[in-house]
């Protein structure tokens, strides 16, 4: 009894410390204890798998309500990702085919060019022939002429 008397005695402040002081080392105590039990470690894996479950649980549902607002989630904007990335290889695909035709159309171009530089050509030579042949109507430059007018 003596020490609490002593106690009594002191200041409000010391008072408030010795207690304090006394309560802190009860608490240690009874935490010391409950940690040194088997039980605790079945409590902590318990709770860090309801914690892991309900961290799922929360994204699930996030996931689920912006699918119901039909705004994109993850899952679709990773999708829409890769179906991007699809059209953009087709599309060119599709660039360097156009290419390659407007590359044979000028090759062609150039051929047709050239045939009807031939044609042109072979023409001049008939009609050469032709007005020399004799009275300046002859039966190709007539073909010729009737087929030009068509």
């Amino acid at each position: 009894m003596p020490d609490r008397n002593q106690e009594a005695k002191g200041s409000p402040d010391e008072q408030v410390r010795a207690l304090y002081e006394d309560m802190e080392s009860r608490t240690a105590k009874a935490f010391e204890e409950a940690v040194s039990k088997p039980s605790f470690g079945a409590l902590l894996a318990h709770t860090a798998e309801n914690v892991a479950a309900l961290t799922r649980m929360g994204n699930d549902f996030a996931d689920l309500v912006l699918r119901n607002l039909r705004i994109a989630g993850r899952a679709d904007i990773t999708r829409l990702a890769r179906q991007l990335h699809r059209t953009e290889d087709k599309l060119e695909r599709v660039l360097q085919e156009i290419e390659q035709l407007h590359r044979t159309e000028d090759k062609l171009e150039r051929v047709l060019q050239e045939i009807e530089q031939l044609h042109d050509e072979l023409a001049q030579t008939k009609s050469g022939r032709s007005t020399t042949a004799g009275n300046g109507a002859s039966a190709t430059s007539r073909r010729r002429s009737s087929s030009a007018k068509r």
